[in-house]
């Protein structure tokens, strides 16, 4: 049956196709007494299959094993009792006692149906190629024109606004008697300036519209206005607002949309949303999930022993727009952070408390890279981004030099990587300017004088539309500073669509970004209408970004020459043509765990009467965790939503349901292995195998 069709189906018609498709199981209910005979009879059949010892038939047996059990859902921190078969007992032989979502049953009938077909049909390359060309880019021409006109629309929309503005002292403020066609061209060329999209920056519901050619629904305005009242922040530039679509033809914005405006869900739950990643939980000398003592305030998050996330008191704190996703928004619902620039300016107090956190990092026995993020790390000012950098220098050279004096097998690890965490390049590539690009620059000359051997810029584009000429300059500049960029993706539903996501690797890579993570969506109800079921993520990764994947040989080749090569989207562009690749797969599938860590290795054990599947996670073997994780054990997460509602949110949008048929399969996963680039280089020395700053007695 096609997909489009079962994903109508009401109970009584899923019935009567259990009857004529899946006869055995059906005459197996009929037969059983109760749901414990049920599951005994079941797993008599299944064992005699000829297919038992297929992933189907491990699958089936893995539902017999869980049910009636009970797990401890880490998400929501509560016990959850499995009944998945239980309840298909019930369905099959008319004793359910209240209606259901017909979600689990078509999600179990698949699971059954496996049994007939258990091999999974790969795509061909022609059929992954269509789908990858679909998707225009921020560079083709004819996207170009409909933004052009979007520009001039939103031109005439900021004259207004400056007109307006209560704050004349402003610099962006025009001269008494100027004409109007002054004024125009004066926007025009403030256009270029990144402080003057951030200065005009859209924050009501009603200015978005008006800046959208008043295009946004009676609806769409309706869930704005609540979210407004409920206190979520607007924030997105004339430039960023310029790339949407807001005509009846072109290309489909959606997943630009999708970033942009807020769900019923996240309205609905803005004020109670909780901090996923429990490690960002953080009480004054308490040490976090991860067993790490951080030192007071919200500035440094950490989960594994290499690395750690620093976060300043300054406009780093902020954004160049707030993502509707935003893994941060329990911060913002906090007000910890926001858009309010001028507080945010780096008080007095700041360069003391920089002082306090090197010191930390400076101490730390296993600390080997920073990822400098927020917030934004590139909404700093140049000045104050210089400030922190230097900061770091000094600290990693003083615990360079301090090596020199500790025997074999005592040093400290040293800093090998810095990284910027900035959705910049997507939301304002005019930021990055020439002294940026030269602060940077020096930075990484002089750094790498005490062995400091990765310097990253970490970006977010979102989909292949907001890579735009002024994103493409944006990358060549910050590439001729001599530091690489790599790309996270959120795999939200828009992003997801078939063929997508190869574009975006494509189109990045040519420009020389290479990918690093594609996110599953995190979070709990208030992401649920963006969330992406993993079974499509691991989908993805089987069917779609097998096309550029690497022997390891030949990653190891590049990832040694991405660190060394004076131009990398030259050298990138041609890697994939002498190897014939499309683009490079060297970003990995994963979801942020809500214990500890990134993970994508899974087993599906149980589905929610919704139809929701409950998976079971395992943690990330490929990489070193806090001594903590030994006490964690598996991780149990009942997901955001069904692969049938998520299969109806695609045909919303227009896609063809037929082409994701085989999501279904893939009820596990595993965690790709690192790309050789992402590893950590190995020290000429010994260090320490001691971990300092981490108490486990209190977690």
């Amino acid at each position: 049956m096609k997909q489009k069709k079962m994903l109508t189906l009401i109970l009584s018609q899923l019935e009567q196709l259990y009857r004529h498709e899946l006869p055995e199981l059906v005459s197996i209910a009929a037969q059983s007494e109760d749901a414990e005979m049920f599951r005994s009879l079941l797993s008599e059949y299944i064992a005699g299959h000829p297919e038992a010892d297929s992933e189907a038939g491990r699958q089936i047996r893995l539902l017999i094993d869980y049910d009636g059990q009970e797990v401890h859902e880490l998400s929501a921190g509560e016990q959850l009792p499995i009944s998945t078969l239980s309840v298909l007992y019930s369905f099959l032989t008319g004793q359910l006692d209240e209606y259901l979502e017909t979600d689990l049953f078509i999600d179990l009938f698949q699971q059954f149906k496996r049994l007939q077909e258990p091999e999974t049909v790969l795509p061909a390359p022609q059929r992954v190629k269509a789908w990858t060309e679909r998707w225009p880019t921020g560079l083709d021409e004819d996207v170009q024109q409909i933004r052009a006109r979007n520009k001039e629309r939103i031109m005439y929309a900021l004259v207004q606004k400056i007109e307006h503005r209560k704050a004349p002292g402003s610099r962006f403020h025009f001269e008494e008697g100027m004409s109007y066609e002054e004024r125009f061209r004066l926007v025009g060329e403030w256009w270029n300036d990144f402080r003057f999209h951030l200065a005009m920056a859209v924050k009501s519901p009603a200015e978005l519209n008006r800046f959208l050619g008043n295009s946004l629904s009676a609806e769409t305005m309706y869930l704005l206005s609540r979210a407004r009242k409920k206190g979520i922040p607007f924030f997105a530039t004339p430039y960023y607002l310029s790339l949407l679509n807001c005509t009846d033809s072109g290309y489909n914005d959606e997943a630009i949309r999708s970033y942009i405006l807020y769900s019923p869900q996240l309205i609905e739950t803005y004020g109670q949303i909780r901090a996923w990643e429990r490690e960002d939980i953080v009480e004054a000398g308490k040490p976090n999930a991860a067993g790490w003592l951080l030192p007071d305030g919200h500035n440094i998050h950490r989960r594994y022993p290499e690395v750690a996330i620093l976060i300043p008191d300054t406009m780093g704190r902020a954004c160049g727009g707030l993502c509707a996703s935003c893994q941060r928004m329990y911060d913002f619902q906090s007000k910890r952070l926001n858009f309010e620039f001028e507080n945010l300016q780096p008080k007095e107090t700041w360069d003391k408390k920089l002082r306090r956190l090197m010191n930390y990092f400076e101490e730390d026995t296993q600390l080997r890279d920073i990822l400098i993020t927020g917030g934004d790390a590139l909404m700093s000012q140049n000045k104050t981004l210089e400030n922190i950098l230097d900061a770091v220098y000094r600290m990693a050279a003083r615990k360079h030099k301090a090596n020199q004096e500790r025997p074999e097998g005592e040093k400290y690890a040293e800093l090998q990587r810095i990284r910027l965490g900035s959705r910049l390049p997507a939301y304002l590539p005019m930021r990055i300017n020439d002294e940026l690009v030269e602060m940077l620059k020096i930075f990484k000359e002089k750094a790498s004088t005490i062995d400091i051997r990765q310097f990253v810029i970490q970006t977010h584009f979102q989909t292949p539309l907001e890579v735009t000429p002024e994103a493409a300059e944006g990358i060549r500049k910050l590439l001729s500073a001599g530091w690489l960029i790599t790309n996270q993706l959120v795999y939200n539903v828009a992003a997801s669509r078939r063929g997508h996501t190869t574009r975006l690797r494509q189109i990045l890579n040519q420009l020389g970004v290479v990918c690093y993570y594609t996110f599953s969506v995190k979070g709990f109800e208030e992401n649920s209408a963006v969330f992406t079921p993993n079974s499509r993520s691991m989908q993805e990764q089987q069917e779609e970004k097998r096309f550029g994947k690497l022997p390891k040989e030949d990653a190891y080749n590049l990832s040694m020459l991405l660190e060394t090569v004076h131009d990398p989207a030259a050298y990138i562009r041609r890697f994939l043509k002498t190897h014939h690749l499309p683009f490079l797969a060297t970003d990995r599938n994963v979801l942020n765990l809500p214990a500890i860590g990134k993970s994508m290795t899974f087993k599906m054990v149980g589905i929610t009467p919704e139809g929701k599947r409950i998976l079971r996670f395992e943690h990330d073997a490929t990489r070193r965790h806090s001594p903590i994780i030994d006490q964690l054990g598996e991780v149990y997460i009942v997901e955001n939503k069904s692969v049938a509602s998520y299969l109806r949110q695609l045909q919303a949008m227009g896609e063809e349901t037929e082409d994701y048929a085989t999501i279904w399969n893939y009820t596990e996963g595993k965690t790709e292995p690192r790309f050789s680039l992402y590893e950590y280089p190995d020290f000429p020395f010994q260090i320490t195998e001691r971990m300092s700053n981490l108490d486990l007695g209190s977690c």
